[in-house]
């Protein structure tokens, strides 16, 4: 399967993130974390102090106007359902454009398979997040807030 859409960033994106691969469901709206369950645009409008965004457009503003960039570290895999242990055959995506276009100063990876294929495929540089997949209950909406605030640069 290939990566259904295109990163989001512009000129004055100062952090990446990057996932591992769509969900089925982010695959049928067309963006980033749309499985409801998914705690991304919460922990991040948190730790922005940000009204939580729920239309595609309002996430792809919030997301620009904060200096984010957003895409995957997987360009195309074999993959069951939206399951990341599944994930077999796993080709990076090139990110050249992004660091050419936007002055990236960090690379945050959000959660293990993201984290593990952009060191693998990449390189180091990448600081590891917490997965925000309700997959990952361990972690409690307040420490995942907590670990997250590392992505907002001070003034």
């Amino acid at each position: 399967m290939q990566h259904p859409f295109l990163p989001v960033f512009d000129e004055r994106s100062k952090i990446l993130i990057l996932g591992s691969f769509p969900s089925v469901r982010s695959r049928e709206e067309g963006f980033f974390y749309g499985h409801p369950q998914n705690r991304f645009w919460k922990v991040t409008s948190a730790v922005f102090g940000a009204k939580l965004p729920t239309t595609v457009e309002e996430k792809r503003a919030f997301l620009l106007q904060n200096g984010i960039a957003l895409w995957d570290v997987i360009a195309s895999c074999d993959i069951e359902n939206s399951a990341d242990t599944s994930i077999r055959n796993a080709v990076p995506n090139d990110f050249s454009e992004i660091f050419q276009k936007a002055d990236i100063g960090a690379v945050f990876t959000n959660g293990k398979l993201a984290h593990h294929l952009y060191q693998k495929h990449i390189g180091g540089g990448a600081v590891y997040l917490p997965s925000t997949s309700p997959a990952n209950a361990a972690w409690t909406m307040e420490r995942l807030i907590e670990a997250w605030r590392v992505i907002k640069p001070l003034p």
